[in-house]
């Protein structure tokens, strides 16, 4: 598999903004979801970030590592594994279909749409969205299990979760980092295991690591961009130009 020069170019925006999402605005790297499934197609975009994510919480990790909350995330634990299981399911259910077009374009646009409506719903209620309760903890770990699993896009999930618990912003970013790292490490045996059992439709290829290789520095750059730079952003701008190029591309990937 060759790339072509737009290709390195939207991939490597992609890594740039998951690097700032990690240590400066969280909820940049959503737009970095769509931006990849177009680059390699839904399917091998979903193996292909996973080391982006992987490098970016290890960043947000040596930044923040001290001030995790291990309670709040022994709590959602369980359920974001279940998630998580039920996430590499539906991967195999949908790769054992081998459909001319790839079904999992749709499927991450949704979940897409579906993470920037929470997005927006959380800006509205604020303290008045609070998936803490028992019940809400279970939905919440099993939601952000499946979309990181499918799409790596479970960022607003937990943002609103890890909001709604009260804690002070360090602790959250720190509690957050760890979660991911954590979680996307998980994911690793698994989506190995789904190329393994249909290699015909693979999650990882050399090629698809080789170009994801290539990001890397692009990333880096992001991560500190986010560290050092994040004071001089005007962040309610950024966000609203990310949140509507996701919604864009989304609902590219869907129809």
């Amino acid at each position: 598999m060759s790339f072509d020069p737009w290709q390195y170019a939207l991939g490597a925006l992609a890594a740039f903004l998951i690097g700032f999402s990690k240590t400066g605005v969280p909820g940049a790297g959503i737009l970095a979801v769509p931006l990849m499934a177009q680059v390699l197609g839904a399917r091998l975009s979903v193996g292909a970030t996973l080391p982006l994510l992987l490098l970016g919480d290890g960043f947000a990790v040596a930044f923040y590592r001290q001030h995790a909350d291990w309670g709040w995330l022994r709590r959602i634990a369980p359920w974001v594994t279940g998630g998580l299981l039920v996430g590499a399911v539906a991967l195999k259910v949908l790769g054992d279909l081998h459909l001319r077009a790839d079904p999992l374009g749709p499927v991450i646009g949704v979940l897409i749409l579906a993470m920037l409506a929470l997005t927006l719903l959380r800006e509205r209620l604020g303290d008045r969205l609070r998936p803490t309760s028992r019940v809400g903890t279970v939905l919440t770990g099993i939601l952000a299990g499946f979309s990181t699993m499918v799409s790596n896009a479970a960022g607003p999930v937990m943002a609103v979760f890890m909001t709604a618990a009260g804690l002070p912003k360090e602790r959250l970013l720190g509690t957050t980092a760890w979660t991911f790292l954590i979680f996307n490490v998980a994911k690793v045996p698994l989506l190995l295991l789904l190329t393994a059992d249909n290699p015909a439709e693979p999650l990882f290829t050399a090629s698809t690591l080789l170009f994801t290789g290539t990001l890397l520095p692009a990333l880096g750059l992001g991560a500190l961009a986010g560290r050092h730079l994040l004071p001089f952003v005007p962040e309610r701008g950024f966000r609203v130009l990310v949140l509507g190029l996701s919604g864009l591309a989304a609902v590219r990937l869907i129809v």
